[in-house]
């Protein structure tokens, strides 16, 4: 069996990647040209420079690689950076997957696809809904939310138009050792290990802590695509998350608990997003009953695995 992973030097692409050839899967990915990938994925995998938003390259690419998995995991994924930068997000998230969609139609075997999207897709949900359920309403609230519903609408345009065999993932908050500091966990965790080390002032400026998430670690969300890609239903819409909520609040309290730092808190303004979507968490039904994922991490471990990835990256930069 052969995958091909788009974004394969991204966060997640690299634990799917080193998962699937634990598993003995070729494997086979695309990264812009200046991205790097680790050298394992290096020396293992068949990597290619690929910008998903030129239609002749991507389908160069894909029918070279001719995979019978696709893991479509590239994309502009920061709500923050699709607020400062709405064009790239629409161009990379929109054009990049109707390219993919193609290059993907006109292969001679039948390639499956699974199609990551976000729980951002489900935007402002009332209390009565929550956790969300893959049939409820769509109402994205920010431009990379919008990107992905596009996306998603692709998927099930190409599906049903041309009998592709596709899946569609909705993922929710999920993190890890890796995971760049634009996203809440890694910037929390990023900035308590500098203090530790007394190489930032011990004070951290915060945005809104109300809002809830359903966090998972990276390690179950990769098990849990691998299932999907394996056995989800053509044509479905999957939830993927832990199903239970945490407050951003939470979150830092807890990260907090595990430093003996003496750190004070302090709300910024600019942290502050246009619009947040205060409460998601997942209905995690479906993906249970048809494929059998279960989470394995709980929130203490998610926690001590991200804070303890950047006390390394800490005492590195020391040395």
């Amino acid at each position: 069996m052969k995958a091909f992973i788009t974004g394969i030097s991204g966060f997640v692409g690299g634990y799917l990647a080193h998962t699937l050839l634990n598993e003995g899967i070729e494997v086979w990915g695309s990264k812009l040209p200046h991205e790097k990938v680790c050298s394992s994925i290096a020396a293992n995998a068949q990597v290619r420079d690929l910008d998903l938003r030129d239609t002749d390259e991507v389908k160069a690419v894909i029918h070279e690689a001719a995979p019978d998995l696709v893991f479509h995991l590239a994309a502009q994924s920061s709500v923050g950076v699709s607020w400062q930068n709405p064009a790239l997000t629409i161009d990379v998230n929109i054009t990049g997957g109707a390219n993919l969609l193609e290059a993907v139609r006109t292969l001679s075997n039948r390639a499956r696809v699974l199609l990551v999207g976000s729980s951002e897709e489900y935007g402002k949900v009332k209390k009565e809904d929550i956790p969300i359920k893959e049939d409820h309403r769509l109402d994205p609230q920010n431009p990379y939310a919008v990107s992905k519903v596009a996306q998603e609408m692709l998927g099930k345009l190409y599906a049903n138009t041309y009998d592709m065999d596709i899946v569609m993932v909705r993922a929710f908050n999920h993190t890890g050792p890796g995971q760049t500091p634009t996203f809440v966990i890694p910037d929390f965790s990023r900035r308590i290990a500098l203090i530790e080390a007394g190489k930032m002032e011990p004070v951290l400026k915060v945005g809104n802590l109300d809002a809830i998430r359903d966090f998972s670690h990276v390690e179950d969300i990769v098990r849990g695509y691998i299932l999907l890609a394996k056995n989800g239903h053509r044509g479905e819409v999957y939830n993927i998350g832990s199903g239970v909520g945490h407050s951003i609040q939470k979150v830092l309290d807890r990260l907090l608990s595990m430093t003996d730092a003496d750190i004070e808190i302090a709300r910024d303004g600019a942290r502050m997003r246009p619009s947040d979507n205060p409460v998601l968490i997942c209905d995690n039904t479906r993906i249970r009953r048809d494929v059998g994922w279960e989470p394995q991490a709980n929130l203490d471990d998610i926690l001590g695995d991200v804070l303890n990835y950047w006390r390394q990256v800490a005492k590195k930069e020391e040395a």
